[in-house]
């Protein structure tokens, strides 16, 4: 018995080892380089028509800067259609994209009269207004002027189907959890940059910024939470390659309030699992690629909540008879006990700070656990507040 606990802890601590620390400092640091390098668009070529799809819900405070942002691109402007799908929203925001149709006459708005939610639009959107290449975009992410080129450029391959945007996490402080969630995505970066220079593929577009051949895109289930997600899998089961470009830059604030991202934490988590039941057969065979970077980047870190309340119940047990398992007890304790105490006296301490957010962000995986084992019945979202 006690053999066998010591062997179901120490495997719990080197799988939750393997998704955040081996993996991805196995793949950041060997593939530097693009296996493949895919045919691209010279600026002068024809290049292919876009409809840049953004679903939007009171952002008022964002949605001017997002579409000056989109149309003041070094693309062809005759070539750029945007759809603005209100999703019912209550601010100026139907009011202030109308002003801007005089300006932008490719500019277009539809209004839904009821909250549908992001996935609703976007599926309604592409339907009736999907180009042969679409830009699925958040209001909050700002374009560079060479964001659209660099999204499309790839596009002239024809086992491309999926580009991911390399976006930039900004905040205007280092307060509350900003520091360590810009940390945490830019390394998501390099890690998405790494698999898709050593596999042509990535575990999942990140949904602020991607974009898709429109005839690879497949209907998000009503009820779906991350779309982004369910997106890049589909597009990687029709065989297509899934790329990130590095330098299709764009910037997206970051909330530095803890209880909000932890509220979209726990929404995303939830979100998660859905994935994970739909694609389980993508589980199988460990040695494919896709296989092993689903499991290896995402599968393993949903599922850390459980690999840490097991290791802990082990420790438990192993303390009554060994007194290093009573120290690791403690520590695992101790460690869970982080955010709270975090809200009460905040760390100073890069570590602990650190420490905290992962054991809070683990806390809202496993709350998003129990949400999607109560049944999701819808994906109206609650946009979290602006930074602006």
């Amino acid at each position: 018995m006690h053999s066998t606990l010591e062997f179901v802890f120490w495997l719990c601590i080197t799988l939750i080892v393997h998704t955040y620390v081996i993996y991805p400092m196995l793949m950041i640091l060997v593939f530097r380089q693009e296996a493949i390098k895919p045919a691209e668009y010279e600026r002068q070529e024809e290049l292919p028509e876009l409809s840049v799809l953004i679903a939007a819900y009171n952002e008022e405070k964002v949605i001017v800067e997002k579409i000056h942002s989109v149309f003041n691109s070094a693309y062809p402007s005759s070539k750029i259609h945007v759809v603005v799908g209100s999703d019912a929203s209550s601010d100026a925001t139907d009011q202030l994209v109308t002003e801007l149709r005089g300006r932008y006459p490719n500019l277009h708005l539809v209004r839904f009269a009821g909250r549908m939610g992001k996935i609703n639009i976007l599926n309604q959107l592409v339907m009736t207004y999907g180009r042969e290449v679409l830009v699925l975009t958040d209001a909050n992410v700002m374009f560079k002027q060479q964001t659209l080129y660099q999204l499309v450029k790839w596009f002239k391959d024809e086992r491309v189907g999926l580009v991911a945007a390399n976006i930039i996490k900004v905040s205007e402080n280092n307060e509350g959890v900003s520091v360590q969630e810009k940390k945490y995505l830019s390394v998501e970066n390099l890690i998405k940059s790494a698999e898709s220079n050593a596999f042509q593929l990535l575990m999942g577009a990140e949904g602020g910024c991607f974009a898709m051949r429109k005839t690879l895109y497949v209907p998000v289930p009503a009820n779906f939470i991350v779309d982004d997600f369910f997106i890049t899998l589909k597009v990687l089961n029709q065989n297509k390659f899934a790329l990130f470009n590095a330098l299709a830059e764009c910037s997206e604030d970051v909330n530095s309030s803890a209880s909000e991202e932890y509220r979209r934490k726990v929404r995303i988590s939830s979100g998660n699992f859905q994935n994970l039941m739909h694609f389980r057969n993508n589980l199988w065979p460990f040695w494919q690629a896709k296989t092993f970077v689903f499991w290896s980047h995402k599968v393993l870190r949903w599922l850390t909540p459980f690999l840490i309340l097991l290791a802990l119940l082990c420790s438990y047990f192993l303390s009554m008879q060994s007194l290093f398992f009573v120290l690791v007890f403690f520590l695992q304790a101790f460690g869970l006990l982080l955010p709270w105490i975090n809200r009460i006296i905040p760390f100073k301490n890069p570590i602990l700070k650190f420490a905290s957010h992962f054991y809070l962000m683990n806390l809202a995986l496993l709350e998003g656990f129990f949400k999607f084992v109560r049944g999701i019945k819808s994906n109206v979202w609650q946009p979290v507040e602006r930074n602006v």
